[in-house]
Order: C-alpha cells, then structure tokens, then sequence
C-alpha cells in the first residue's frame, strides 16, 4: 500500500514540525520521524509505511493521508523565522462601498495593491511557512482587478479567508473565489447592523451568508459590540450556532476614525466589557504562551506598508517591496512580563493575553491594561482593581 499526502494538506516548518490541513484549519504538531515520513508521501510517488501503523491510520482518518494518488505543487518546506508569521492580513484595497459609522479607515484614498506586490506577497508568505491569508479592505472586492486577484490566489498552500460586506457578492462570484473561508461583518440583528452600516444591509448580508452556506463554504461572522446592538447578542448567538458557523468572534472597535465622529455607539469598559464573553469558536489568528496578542501576526496596507497589525498602520516597520521576511523581522514581540497586568498577578494572563494592545496603549498609555478584557473577565470588581 502506498500512501500521498492529502492535496488539502501542507508541511509546515515552525517553530516545530507540523502539517496543516488548510480545509480543515487544523495544524498538527509532528515528531522528526513523522515529519519526515509525511514529507517522503509528499512526493508525487507517494511511500509505503514504515512508521506505527497507529499514526497511519490516525493521518488516515484525519485526511492527511489519501491512498490514491495525487499530483499538487508542494512548495519547499524551509525553517520558518522565530518567531513563526502565521497570519497574514492583507489589505488589497482601501476602497470600500458603505460608510459604516466605526469604521477605523476615515477617508478612503482609493489606494490598492499591484497585482506584482500581491504576487511576491503571497509568494514570500508561503515561503515563511504561513497558515492563513486574511484578504481584507475596505471591501476587497473593490479591488479594481479582483478576478486577477482571485486568480493569484490558487494552489497557495495556506488558507484563504476573504472578508466581506456582502454586498457585492452574487451566486456567481460564490462559485469563482479561491478561498475555504469568507468572513462576514454582521453587527447584530437588523437593528443593531444597519444603526451601523445603513438601512437594508443586515437583509443582504444574511442573505449572502446563507448564499455562501448553500455554496458549501465555511463562513465566519465579526462582530463589533456598539450602543445599538447590546439587547441582540442572545439572538445573534441562537442564529448563528443554528447556521452552523464556523466562528463568531465579537470585539470592542478602537475609538480612532469614524467613530471617533460617532461616540453615541462607544460603550464604557464595565458595559461592552461583558459581550466580550459572546462568541465561539478560534478565531482567525492567535499567539503563544508568554506572549501577547498578534506574536505571529502581520499586516500590509493597500500603499504597501507592513506593521504588526492594521491598527498600527500608522507606524509602519517596513514597505513590502523589501520583501515579507526583511520587514517581519523588525516586528519586535511583546512579552507579557512587560505588561501592567503581569504586576498584579492575573489569573486570565495566559487566555486574554492583554487583551488588544493597540486600545490599551491608545486609551491607558502604552503598557496599560485593556479595560474591556479586564471587565469581560471580571477582574476588576472581583479583585478591587480600579481602572
């Protein structure tokens, strides 16, 4: 019997061995001597066992392994920089077709990426061992050469995720996209989601979650907590696990931008604090033990500028045409011991990680803790801190 690696699957040199089933979004940490047997199947001739029949059967039923044979590109697998960039987000235009009112990007500059940086971009991404592509805007599908740039986007080894509005998506375009995920912003129930994207949007983007549902791709829904959607969070819950979504990540948007236009739809820490705990699911991109949020995490802007996420993007390290691997490097890690919150002992430092640094250092100065995640977890009342 031989045995080939699933096309759906990639080897993933990090800071250990691994492989990733990107349909799946599962990354599986792998011993040397497994590692090397799956990069042996890797090949187009396949191999025959010679580890524990228990792993064989275990990579079988996962999917890592298929019996029949199949002939993918498979990009060489090279030690990955430690820290490892895992998750790419990739601004590819900042244009956009609504005018939400908290929106972080203020004035559209119709600016966007080349077709050749998106190239080499994704190029440099796998070759750092990358996992997940997140293709963002403004509203991506804006991009004035978009099917050129969907194009670019097959037979990459990491996952694709597309985040969206909606509002430009037909059955057509749903059938086209190279991607295994579309995430969408829903920001509540009617209500609550066109308070902050205008009047009949909430009915188009659920129209087209269900689109992309009935077209067999995985969707993901984000949601921001605002003034006008805190009484519809139990309902957003009981629709979503109904339409089997993939991941609901529910957060606080940073004061910066139009909402800064806006500040009827800011809540206070001790109130948003609590819709924190509404979600499910892993997210899109996490970190690792010791570290705060966003250690494997990278952004590009639609001018090219690479910063460690689209918060900062008025700080940039670097501009992409020196190359993914130059720029990530200057991206320096933030160690939780540097943290405030490391003073006083938190039990939750190892699950919030201090919660978003860029709302903690904007609205506390930098090192400070970030209210809402403190008020999520209750720390605050339960502990006698004060803000």
């Amino acid at each position: 019997m031989k045995y080939y690696l699933s096309p759906d699957a990639a080897l993933k040199w990090l800071e250990d061995y691994a492989v990733y089933d990107i349909r799946r979004d599962e990354l599986y940490e792998l011993d040397e001597d497994a590692f090397s047997f799956l990069k042996r199947c890797s090949d187009d001739e396949g191999c025959t066992a010679n580890v524990d029949a228990g792993f064989i059967e275990y990579c079988l039923s996962e999917g890592i392994l298929v019996t029949e044979k199949t002939v993918v590109r498979r990009p060489p697998v090279i030690k990955s920089h430690t820290p490892s960039l895992r998750y790419l987000e990739l601004q590819i235009t900042d244009r956009c077709n609504l005018r939400c009112r908290h929106c972080y990007i203020d004035n559209s500059l119709n600016r966007e990426l080349s077709l050749s940086d998106i190239s080499r971009i994704l190029s440099d991404f796998e070759e750092m061992q990358g996992l997940r592509l997140l293709i963002t805007g403004g509203e991506p599908l804006m991009h004035t050469e978009f099917r050129a740039v969907n194009s670019l986007l097959s037979g990459f080894g990491f996952r694709k995720i597309v985040f969206t509005n909606g509002m430009l998506l037909n059955k057509h375009m749903l059938k086209e996209l190279n991607v295994e995920e579309i995430q969408f912003s829903v920001d509540g129930m009617e209500h609550g989601h066109d308070m902050l994207r205008g009047k009949g949007s909430y009915a188009i983007v659920m129209r087209k979650v269900n689109e992309a549902l009935d077209a067999g791709i995985c969707v993901s829904i984000a949601t921001m907590v605002h003034s006008g959607n805190t009484g519809e969070f139990d309902e957003m819950n009981e629709l979503f696990m109904g339409l089997n979504i993939k991941d609901w990540t529910v957060d606080v948007p940073c004061i910066t931008a139009n909402l800064k236009d806006n500040p009827d739809l800011s809540l206070p820490p001790d109130i948003a604090g609590r819709y924190l705990n509404y979600g499910f699911g892993d997210g899109l991109h996490g970190s690792s033990a010791g570290y705060a949020c966003g250690l494997h995490l990278m952004s590009v802007t639609a001018s090219g500028d690479a910063c460690k996420c689209a918060f900062y993007r008025n700080s940039p390290r670097g501009h992409v045409k020196e190359g993914l691997k130059k720029v990530w490097q200057r991206i320096v890690p933030v160690s939780l011991d540097q943290l405030e919150c490391s003073d006083v002992r938190c039990q939750f430092m190892d699950t919030c990680r201090g919660g978003c640094r860029y709302r903690a250092e904007t609205m506390w100065g930098e090192q400070k803790r970030d209210l809402y995640k403190c008020y999520s977890y209750g720390i605050i009342e339960n502990k006698g801190m004060k803000p």
